[in-house]
């Protein structure tokens, strides 16, 4: 258990080396958040956006710079050539947990980046429940990061590894992304706990889904 527990780690530290190496999705992320909301805030200057229209902007942003931060956790190995060793050096599962860590964190770090600099420079209105947004957007990061990682490791292999992560992705991310959007709209208008607390759970039961059944297949997916 130990031994796995420190392949874990040794994963997930060699994703952050190789980020701040390249810093190549970092950049690319941080220059769409910013393009993106900026032509927001240009367009919307005048106008007070409703709770409707700012969550589903927030949540385009989202989608995208997760489609561009989370899609070169396993394409990165086969670009670079290094699958093969990480596959004869590692476990499937220090592999899968070790990439899955690091690809939580990047989505925590993009979509509360987004979200910040989406209510300094667009004319959003208040949210009457900010705690409420900021479990939503937690809970919704994590269940993004669970089905991109899977998703990366079966594009991997594929000529055309960019073009299928969105077209994959988006299918099984729309459950997360409506319901992500009506608890937004709900942190907007003010609600409670007890209120949102079914949407919650359904989105911690998808995480709890997609998570062991990539854990279970992983092994599978990824060298197949």
């Amino acid at each position: 258990m130990a031994k796995v527990v420190q392949e874990i780690y040794a994963i997930f530290y060699k994703e952050i080396l190789s980020e701040f190496r390249t810093r190549y999705s970092i950049s690319t992320i941080l220059l769409f958040i910013l393009t993106t909301i900026t032509m927001i805030s240009l367009a919307m200057v005048s106008e007070s956006m409703k709770p409707e229209l700012a969550s589903g902007l927030l949540w385009i942003i989202i989608f995208f710079a997760s489609m561009i931060g989370l899609s070169k956790t396993f394409v990165s190995e086969e670009e670079r050539g290094t699958s093969f060793l990480l596959q004869i050096f590692s476990g499937a599962t220090a592999i899968y947990f070790g990439k899955l860590i690091f690809n939580v964190l990047l989505s925590l770090f993009i979509n509360f980046f987004s979200l910040i600099l989406f209510f300094l420079f667009s004319n959003s209105g208040i949210v009457k429940s900010p705690g409420i947004m900021v479990l939503v957007i937690a809970i919704s990061s994590i269940a993004v990061a669970t089905t991109t990682t899977v998703i990366s490791a079966i594009i991997s292999k594929a000529s055309s590894k960019h073009a299928l992560f969105p077209v994959l992705s988006f299918p099984i991310l729309l459950p997360i992304v409506k319901l992500g959007i009506d608890l937004t709209v709900s942190s907007f208008i003010g609600t409670n706990l007890a209120a949102i607390i079914s949407d919650l759970q359904l989105i911690i039961a998808y995480i709890g889904i997609i998570t062991t059944v990539s854990y279970l297949l992983f092994d599978f997916i990824w060298k197949d």
